[in-house]
């Protein structure tokens, strides 16, 4: 009998679940390699976008981060700095955390050759979600902490409520990058250009 005693039950369109694979798959040179490549998620048999790696969505998260930390971290030093009040100092922190975190984004597109116009694009596509997950998590620990709004920057207590809140937010943001670079949206955008 070979396949036909194990072939699948129709998927409504006439075709079985074998067939359809094997037609998607026909005049498509390069898509298994395409499929292969972790960076892009790929596809499974059926062309749905297959997951993306846990180790693809951290180092895409850790990037992110890295933005994100050094923008809130000057944006407090420089609040604190200028005596400026917990919602200014935060609303700094954040702005600079974006902006930092684009920036990454922005200059290892640009040295791909993209654009200005182009590698705003991929960089905004890339990173929006990720850093205001990040930031949302973020400040949200920061601002549950008893205390840690009013810590200065010389208190155990800033820092300690500062690197709590980006180890959480990384711990939250990896799944979320997982789940949109398995479906070629957040970083999968910038994976092109590497």
């Amino acid at each position: 009998m070979g396949h036909q005693g194990q072939r699948l039950a129709h998927d409504g369109m006439g075709m079985t679940a074998m067939d359809h694979s094997a037609h998607d798959h026909v005049g498509a040179p390069g898509h298994a390699a395409h499929r292969d490549h972790h960076g892009h998620g790929g596809h499974d048999d059926g062309g749905h976008p297959a997951g993306a790696s846990w180790s693809t969505a951290a180092k895409a998260t850790l990037h992110c981060l890295t933005g994100c930390a050094i923008g809130e971290i000057l944006g407090m030093v420089i609040g604190t700095a200028l005596l400026w009040g917990n919602v200014e100092t935060m609303a700094l922190a954040i702005t600079l955390a974006f902006l930092f975190g684009y920036s990454f984004t922005l200059f290892a597109v640009r040295r791909a050759g993209l654009d200005l116009k182009s590698a705003i694009k991929v960089a905004l596509a890339a990173d929006t979600v990720s850093i205001a997950v990040m930031e949302l998590v973020d400040n949200g620990i920061i601002a549950m902490v008893p205390g840690a709004m009013d810590a200065h920057l010389s208190d155990g207590l800033f820092w300690g409520a500062l690197l709590g809140g980006f180890a959480v937010a990384f711990v939250i943001t990896t799944p979320v990058n997982k789940w949109m670079i398995g479906r070629g949206k957040g970083h999968a955008v910038v994976h092109a250009y590497h």
